[in-house]
């Protein structure tokens, strides 16, 4: 079974880890998966990085929204998910 899978990544203000996070997930050895990124609201480089990934992979997702905190950002990353699971 080939399943898609759905990564939800909540970001805010990650620039020195979100690189190495995304590339955490790219390098599993399953491939059909989307990855996506919800930007709650970042004042540093962080949002610029998410778009920066979704042109990059066309698994990537990226979604910006104001922040509300680490919850509501994963909330947001479900009502988005076209995988089958999580």
């Amino acid at each position: 079974m080939n399943e898609k899978l759905s990564v939800i990544i909540p970001v805010y203000n990650a620039e020195k880890y979100l690189d190495r996070c995304v590339l955490s997930v790219l390098r599993q050895t399953y491939r059909n998966l989307e990855i996506i990124l919800v930007d709650d609201g970042s004042t540093d480089n962080s949002s610029q990085m998410c778009d920066t990934w979704s042109e990059r992979d066309q698994r990537i997702k990226v979604i910006h929204k104001k922040n509300e905190g680490p919850g509501v950002a994963r909330n947001t990353g479900l009502d988005t998910i076209g995988g089958g699971g999580m």
